[in-house]
């Protein structure tokens, strides 16, 4: 419009009724009319630029690349264009008690012991936001807190008891202004096994509105209260070997089909589960087919870690049942070397909106293993089995807690998860404002002048 102004401007200037007189000449109106046709074109032309654009845009949000995932094994994704977060992280010296969490009650268990097995997604989660660029030391510009704890492992190396870890995390969430402020709305919790946030007792109490990072869904099906809300919380993938998530040298490498000795295997105790006590008699009825071998966990026979890979890669398929609960660390585990089958049935997977976990792995029911499974199995085509570990190879990045400058990881997937659950209302129902905006508590004390510890909401 400005060009056409401009243009209605100049046809002004060569009027008749114009101070200067001048002649409006057939040359000045050949020239007025093109500069019109010209600025018509040019307009056109940018419209079709400006909508070629904003498909790429949309097309851009739908495909999960923000997460590095491979187009085809993409199910959808609808996120902003980039990455957009402050993340405050607490300092173990901060806040009193949260030494304690990590370390537990005389200080000797490590960070470097904690960050190995199937949990140590609570320490490497950690390590990874110390040295991210979306990390800030400002806690009023933050978007979310994070709470760093290493609880399992220090409850599992008899650091701390339950009573121990339930007063402590209580201690704790009372020295947090911002806690305080928002409710618990923008703290983050890692709670990397099964047990979820059941790990701190009264978690129903105070942390049920705060982000709760664990590899575990719902699990009513083990108590009467979930400790997972699909509206706030994020599932993340569990914790695989760095030996094997290493780009190389790595601990085993994946073989052939041809070469591979079992249709299928599973490598667990039976822990008296009703899916894994079948996959073991069903491995004793067809050795050929499924190999179940009983393994030591412990002494000079216990398996180790590069011999359990050496394991899985001589299966087509590895069998994920539940054990005491619905994940399994096995089915990650499994996308370094095989087809990944999913016997849990409530088991819920990381990213699950942009993975289309179908095209990269079988889930089949858990009340029907028996021959009819092994029959379904040794039915698919060598073809669409390579097809999937391929396919599965792609994704796992996902999988592997790495830096964010790593284009795919888990790290980044979280990331792009937290990103999605900032509520930008962060007050709760024990915080009040004045006229001036001015934040104060129910006895009108302003924000800034609040004195830990403080009741918790």
């Amino acid at each position: 419009m400005a060009n056409i102004n401009s243009a209605s401007k100049t046809t002004r200037f060569f009027s008749p009724h114009s101070h200067h007189h001048t002649t409006c000449t057939r040359t000045h109106q050949i020239a007025a009319l093109s500069l019109v046709v010209a600025t018509f074109f040019l307009t056109r032309l940018f419209d079709q630029s400006l909508s070629s654009c904003s498909s790429s845009y949309r097309n851009s949000l739908s495909d999960g690349n923000q997460y590095g995932v491979p187009d085809d094994v993409v199910r959808f994704g609808g996120h902003a264009p980039y990455l957009n977060l402050k993340i405050y992280v607490y300092d173990e010296d901060e806040i009193e008690g949260l030494k304690l969490l990590m370390y537990g009650r005389e200080g000797k268990i490590s960070a470097d012991a904690c960050v190995k097995g199937q949990w140590g997604t609570q320490v490497k989660i950690h390590r990874l936001l110390l040295q991210s660029t979306y990390r800030t030391i400002k806690k009023e510009e933050a978007d979310l807190f994070f709470v760093p704890s290493y609880v399992k492992c220090v409850r599992m190396m008899g650091g701390l008891n339950d009573k121990e870890i339930n007063q402590t995390y209580v201690k704790v969430l009372s020295q947090m202004p911002y806690f305080r402020l928002s409710g618990g709305r923008n703290h983050i919790f890692v709670f990397p096994s099964g047990a979820g946030a059941h790990l701190f007792k009264s978690w129903a109490t105070y942390i049920n509105r705060s982000i709760i990072l664990t590899p575990e869904g719902d699990r009513t099906d083990k108590r009467d209260t979930s400790a997972f809300n699909t509206w706030k919380d994020i599932i993340i993938p569990g914790n695989v070997d760095d030996g094997m998530t290493s780009h190389n040298p790595r601990l085993v490498d994946p073989l052939p089909l041809s070469r591979r000795k079992h249709l299928a295997n599973y490598l667990g105790r039976a822990q008296g589960k009703a899916g894994r006590l079948k996959l073991i008699d069903l491995a004793k009825q067809y050795p050929d087919k499924l190999e179940s071998p009983e393994l030591k966990f412990s002494g000079s026979e216990k398996l180790g870690r590069t011999d359990y890979f050496q394991h899985l890669r001589n299966a087509k398929f590895c069998l994920a049942p539940r054990g005491e609960s619905s994940w399994t660390l096995r089915f990650y585990e499994s996308f370094f070397e095989c087809v990944p089958v999913i016997l849990s049935d409530q088991a819920e997977l990381p990213f699950q909106n942009v993975v289309d976990y179908s095209q990269i792995s079988i889930k089949w029911p858990s009340t029907r293993i028996g021959t009819q499974l092994l029959d379904y199995l040794e039915s698919i085509p060598d073809k669409d089995i390579e097809d999937m570990i391929a396919k599965g190879r792609r994704v796992r990045c996902l999988w592997v807690y790495a830096p964010e400058s790593e284009p795919c990881s888990a790290f980044r997937g979280i990331l792009w998860e937290l990103q999605k659950k900032v509520r930008q209302f962060h007050q709760s129902a024990e915080t009040f404002w004045l006229h001036n905006g001015s934040i104060v508590n129910r006895d009108l004390l302003e924000f800034k002048n609040w004195q830990p510890p403080m009741p918790l909401p």
